[in-house]
């Protein structure tokens, strides 16, 4: 039996929302996107954080996309450890739904106007 090795894609540079949506949309099942590197709970928060005000809004909207797209069954998230207080954040990507009731662009279209950490299905926000 022939197996497949996983191959993570990790982006060279901080991933926005958009980029992250565009990957979930075109990814195939099994398809593996790092969307980010270091210890997202304390990188987003003000007094560990060594980023930007910037750069900490982006990662958490980016980080409450992730956990949206999950809830909505389009990845699974992992986490894998690659040193002390160092995690890779994965999305691997789901089979999509045969008969989708909407698409995942009229999801985004219906979310515009609402904060980056509101998730759609159960108001939790994701860090």
């Amino acid at each position: 039996m022939e197996t497949t090795p996983f191959i993570t894609v990790r982006a060279s540079r901080p991933l926005s929302e958009i980029e992250f949506c565009a990957w979930v949309a075109q990814a195939v099942p099994g398809d593996r996107l790092e969307y980010h590197r270091g210890f997202l709970v304390l990188d987003v928060f003000p007094m560990f954080s060594k980023l930007s005000n910037a750069a900490r809004a982006a990662l958490r909207c980016l980080g409450s996309r992730a956990f949206w797209a999950a809830e909505l069954g389009l990845v699974h998230l992992v986490q894998e450890r690659v040193g002390p207080d160092q995690f890779a954040y994965i999305a691997v990507a789901r089979p999509k739904p045969k008969a989708a009731a909407v698409s995942l662009s009229e999801l985004l279209l219906a979310e515009q106007g609402q904060p980056c950490d509101a998730t759609g299905s159960s108001g939790r926000a994701a860090a």
